[in-house]
């Protein structure tokens, strides 16, 4: 039988990072209606280029060997985790994020990149525009009206700024175990942006 992993593509988080999220999590948590967000551990949270859903583990390599080809051609760039928000509006918040920045163009193109090595693998380009974002909580699909409103309501009040800015020097393939405590992630290839730019 054919062994399956549920698999995506990602860049991963340093510990500071990790950190002013728990930070932001904390500060959220307590003023926040009782049971309205599931929120998510620090160490799960991940910048998401590209989601490829259920893979044969036999297809590994190829995803592999196509995640280095697309970041070859990219040097290492900085990009800013900061400010808060939610999707799809404060109004009718169904989850809550820490934006990412990256104003030169950099962050897009990679995943761009990435987008272009494994559609021949016959994983689609996704066709919605790219939202890079932190995902710190999903509301509860039974939380009531009035509180999702005033959830809502915090997150638009709640100013914050620049949390840490970090080198994105690396791609990685990434597996999620879906588990009665949650979702498990294990990072199973790191794909690292070319060290120097091209003399």
């Amino acid at each position: 039988m054919t062994e399956i992993w549920r698999l995506f593509i990602a860049l991963e988080l340093p510990s500071e990072v990790k950190d002013g999220l728990e930070a932001i999590r904390a500060r959220l948590a307590s003023p926040a209606p009782p049971r309205t967000v599931r929120w998510v551990q620090p160490d799960s949270i991940h910048l998401t280029l590209k989601f490829l859903g259920d893979v044969p583990v036999a297809r590994r390599d190829e995803l592999q060997a196509a995640l280095q080809a697309a970041v070859g051609n990219h040097a290492p760039f900085p990009v800013t985790a900061g400010g808060l928000g939610c999707f799809p509006n404060a109004r009718r918040p169904r989850v809550v994020w820490v934006g990412i920045r990256e104003d030169a163009g950099a962050l897009e193109a990679l995943r761009g990149s990435v987008e272009q090595q494994v559609a021949p693998l016959g994983f689609p380009t996704e066709n919605r525009p790219f939202t890079p974002h932190l995902t710190l909580g999903r509301v509860n699909r039974d939380a009531s009206r009035s509180d999702v409103q005033k959830l809502g309501g915090l997150i638009s009040a709640t100013a914050l700024g620049d949390l840490h800015t970090w080198p994105v020097s690396a791609v990685s393939l990434m597996r999620s175990e879906l588990k009665p405590t949650g979702a498990v992630y294990t990072a199973l290839y790191h794909a690292a942006l070319r060290s120097r730019p091209d003399v």
